[in-house]
Formats: structure tokens, C-alpha cells, sequence
């Protein structure tokens, strides 16, 4: 048997197989004291966590561009069956040292909305002419190499129902995408064709890369579509929601872990090292998924495979750093290397902060059943009947979710 046979081995789904395990407390500081307010989370606790997961997990965010702009690269006011109007738009992000990175960009905006629309963001796998089943959308640029085969463009509308524009403009959100693998090639050897080289020479590239990883620079690209959203007149800036399915359900959380800005974060499916609690070992693991995907993540993060009951921080401190705003976590109960129960379990352990600004969240430790959901004050979370996906069942009631926080 093979490291990797023998990896996928150990994994398991049984939940008469999770270690005892102890969560730590979002709310206690790494002196040991506690958190009294919300003045002392923003001053001293988000700091402490957010630092921990740059320096243990993800790896440091590169700093911000001097400037982004936006092109305007097609317009169709008769979109979706005239239900939106649609542009197509390149980002155009300036970085120190006159260096320069360009974004495509898909938009909907609901035609006809009198006013100012929130909007979701969120990263696409395929590109942004697979999101939409219109027939005249540009098609996704040439890569400089050969990327994870999730993230290879498979056809125009290939994975349009994870996106569900038509409804999402009929409710009033405009929803903006931009293809992950023009920020960082989803493939170890995408550093030197990632947005990282915008700040770092191609010796940093290839040999020291300072614990940098693809699902940092996956969120600082998130970012900039932030910034970008902020320039069009119809949207409301203050109202972008950031989401993301599977592996860029994780990167939403970290962009609104470390960008206030962002006003709501939707976690559809993300599993290990996003939403799941890693103390339960449930489904994918770290070992299965450092082997898998080492790239994503800062290397220091190797150092708690097996070890996981003994991390000083756990997934709820990273949903915790979203807090005061709404938060949105959903599984599919099929889908169980994700662990289902460990995603709601640390939406749960996560709430006691938002009690800092008198607000509600998870209170039950008992998850809900397929089929059903649970929503109190800003955080919300549901369990999908069927397999590893985004579909327009959850859009729906991320948008009932909206709504109301929004």
C-alpha cells in the first residue's frame, strides 16, 4: 500500500470513532484571560487569532495594491431572459513597482432595481463562461499551466446551477464572479504565475515562500473583486456578501476573516480547513488533505497532522473572526468527508462572540436534520439532502438568510 492508499485508509466517518476532544474558548485570550467586550476582541483577541492563522494555516495575506480600476468589456441590458442586466469587466489591480494583474469579472444586476443592490462574490472553478448558459460570454484565458482538473473549463454552462444568477437577480442581489485560477493556478507549481509574484522576485517563488499559500492569495483576490464591486454605481459597497463552495468555501471565510469590509460570509460544503472542527478527525483530515493539496496552506500546518487534538486553535476561532457580522454555514448530508456535524458543530462553538455585541447565534448542540435548517439572530446554517455541491436549494436560503441580515 502507497503513502496515499494508506492515507485514505485512516479516514473515517463513523462518529463512534471521534477522539474526545476538548474545544478551546474563543473568548479567552492566549494569557489566559478572558475577553470582557467587544472593545477588547477587536483590540486584543482578533489580532492573537488572526495572526495565529496566517502563521499556523493559511499563511500572511500579500498587502494591498496602490489601486484597482475597472473596464467595462461588454454590456447587455437584456440578460437572463431580461430578468438582469450583464457585464462583462477586467479588474485591473496596480501593485507597488509599477507591476500590474488583470481579473475578469462576470456581473449580474437585477434589471430595472430602483436604488442601490447588495451583491454576493464570490470565486468560480471553471471559469466565468461555465457559470452562465448565455451563449456569448467570453471564454476564460489561456493558462501558463496545467491546473487541478476542478478547475479546468469544461464547457460553457457546465456548472451554471451552482450559481443560479436568474433567481438571485429576481430576489434583488446583483452576483459578481471571478475564475480562481486567474489569481493562483490551482496546481503546486501555480506560485510563479500567481498573484504572489506581483510582490516577491522568482527566487522567492520557487524556494522561500514565507509560509504564503493559494487559498491566501485566493482571498486577497477576493478582495479586489470587493473593490471592484465598491466602483459600480448600482451596488451597495457596504452590502458585498462573500461566498464560496468546497475549497473556495474556505477561502470566503478567511477573505472575511481578514476583510472587515466584507458584510456577510457563506460557507457551502467547506470541510477540513474551513467550517469542520479538525479535533474531530471526521472525514477529510489534515494529513489527507496536506498530502492532497500542501500548496493551500501555510507549511507550518503540517506540524498537527495526527496531532489535531492538540491545536491551540480550532475552525470556530476562524468563523469567529467574522463576528459581528452574519455568517451562513451549509452541508450537504451526504457529503460526509466534509463532516456535516463538525461544520455546524463550529458555527456553534463560534457564537458566544457575537454575544459581545449583544447578538444571537447557534444555541442547540444537536445539528438539524436533512432537509432542515436553523437560524438564530446573524448565523444561519442548513443541511442539504444529497452530495458535495452548491445548488439553487442552498441559494434559496442564502437569500432568505440575506434578507433579513442585510
Amino acid at each position: 500500500m502507497g503513502l496515499k492508499e494508506d492515507i485514505y485508509a485512516r479516514l473515517y466517518t463513523d462518529e463512534s470513532l471521534v477522539p474526545d476532544y476538548t474545544v478551546p474558548d474563543p473568548l479567552k485570550m492566549d494569557d489566559g484571560s478572558a475577553v470582557g467586550n467587544a472593545q477588547e476582541w477587536n483590540a486584543r483577541r482578533r489580532p492573537e487569532l488572526l495572526r495565529w492563522f496566517e502563521e499556523n494555516m493559511y499563511g500572511p495575506l500579500p498587502p494591498p495594491p496602490e489601486k484597482v480600476e475597472v473596464e467595462l468589456l461588454s454590456e447587455r441590458s437584456d440578460a437572463l431572459g431580461g430578468t438582469a442586466v450583464r457585464r462583462e469587466l477586467l479588474i485591473r489591480i496596480l501593485a507597488p513597482g509599477k507591476k500590474t494583474w488583470h481579473l475578469n469579472m462576470l456581473l449580474y444586476l437585477p434589471a430595472g432595481a430602483k436604488g442601490k443592490v447588495p451583491a454576493f462574490l464570490g470565486l468560480n472553478f471553471k471559469g466565468n463562461a461555465a457559470c452562465s448558459d448565455e451563449p456569448d460570454l467570453r471564454l476564460p484565458p489561456e493558462l501558463p499551466v496545467q491546473t487541478d482538473s476542478a478547475g479546468r473549463f469544461d464547457g460553457r454552462g457546465c456548472q451554471a446551477h451552482r450559481w443560479d444568477f436568474e433567481n438571485v437577480v429576481r430576489r434583488g442581489y446583483a452576483s459578481a464572479t471571478i475564475w480562481y485560477n486567474e489569481i493562483f493556478p490551482d496546481t503546486a507549481a501555480g506560485f510563479q504565475y500567481s498573484i504572489y509574484s506581483l510582490f516577491a522576485s522568482p527566487e522567492y517563488l520557487a524556494v522561500d515562500r514565507t509560509g504564503a499559500g493559494a487559498i491566501s492569495a485566493w482571498a486577497w483576490g477576493l478582495s479586489r473583486g470587493l473593490e471592484a464591486l465598491r466602483l459600480i454605481p448600482e451596488i451597495d459597497g457596504e452590502k458585498i456578501a462573500v461566498h464560496g463552495h468546497s475549497r473556495l468555501g474556505k477561502t470566503a471565510l478567511w477573505a472575511a476573516a481578514a476583510d472587515p469590509r466584507f458584510a456577510m460570509a457563506v460557507s457551502n460544503c467547506s470541510g477540513c480547513g474551513g467550517a469542520a472542527l479538525s479535533r474531530r478527525g471526521f472525514g477529510e483530515n489534515l494529513a489527507w488533505l496536506l498530502y492532497w493539496r500542501t500548496y493551500w496552506f501555510n507549511p507550518a500546518w503540517r506540524q498537527w497532522i495526527d496531532r489535531e487534538t492538540e491545536l491551540p486553535a480550532d475552525q470556530h476561532e476562524l468563523m469567529a473572526l467574522i463576528a459581528p457580522r452574519p455568517l451562513a454555514v451549509a452541508s450537504a448530508d451526504e457529503d460526509l468527508h466534509a463532516d456535516p456535524r463538525g461544520e455546524y458543530l463550529s458555527a456553534c462553538h463560534a457564537s458566544p462572540v457575537w454575544g459581545l455585541w449583544g447578538l444571537k447565534g447557534l444555541s442547540s448542540a444537536e445539528p438539524p436534520a436533512a432537509g432542515q435548517g436553523v437560524e438564530e439572530g446573524v448565523i444561519h446554517y442548513h443541511l442539504r439532502p444529497g452530495k458535495h455541491d452548491i445548488t439553487p436549494y442552498d441559494w434559496a436560503r442564502y437569500m432568505d438568510f440575506a434578507d433579513r441580515v442585510l
